[in-house]
């Protein structure tokens, strides 16, 4: 009999936008993910994961704001485009579900960090994990994506996500308008090294 959670692994998938159906996730569900995230390790419990949940008519403004970035990141680096604003604004409105994902580090007294800051992404990084598997067990899939548009300052602020906090992107999720997509990895054997003999089973 395989275990069931190496079998939820297994199943996991990213998915693209244009490949989600419209339908709403039922809120419990959404709740239950954000459990499971919640219980992610941390060092030193820290726990500096931070979320923002869009669904619904909220969406749109998260739309506004990610045309706003991308608007204010074009003039840092490369020419405006309007139809590329207004894609922004329109992908907000493609996963019933957006999750911003955001790290705010535990410090001490007098500001210093109590961990690295490399520390607390790597748990935010398993609390969306533990939130992706959660989500899986029910038939979603999701993506975090952490473009330019998608970690940029202006939207971390809007959000309340002011330094030392820092806004790392998206997870969309929905239920997916596809088969489920197929996956494969190379054999986990051929990236470990061992020392010394097996145990015995």
């Amino acid at each position: 009999m395989e275990n069931p959670i190496l079998q939820t692994i297994r199943t996991r998938r990213s998915i693209k936008l244009n490949h989600l159906k419209p339908d709403p996730v039922p809120q419990e569900i959404i709740d239950q993910a954000l459990e499971a995230a919640n219980w992610a390790p941390s060092h030193g419990e820290t726990e500096p994961w931070r979320f923002t949940l869009f669904t619904g008519e909220a969406r749109h403004n998260l739309g506004q704001l990610f045309a706003e970035a991308y608007e204010l990141s074009a003039i840092e680096s490369h020419p405006f485009k309007p139809e590329t604003a207004e894609a922004q604004r329109a992908r907000a409105t493609q996963a019933p579900v957006w999750i911003s994902i955001g790290m705010t580090p535990a410090l001490h007294p007098n500001g210093d960090r109590k961990k690295p800051r490399d520390e607390e992404i790597m748990a935010v990084a398993c609390a969306i994990q533990n939130l992706h598997l959660a989500l899986t067990t029910h038939g979603i899939c999701g993506k975090w994506t952490s473009g330019t548009v998608a970690v940029h300052p202006h939207i971390a602020q809007a959000i309340g996500l002011t330094p030392p906090s820092e806004l790392l992107g998206f997870f969309y999720c929905g239920y997916p308008a596809i088969h489920w997509p197929d996956s494969i990895r190379q054999p986990w054997q051929n990236k470990i090294t061992t020392y010394g003999q097996p145990n015995p089973n």
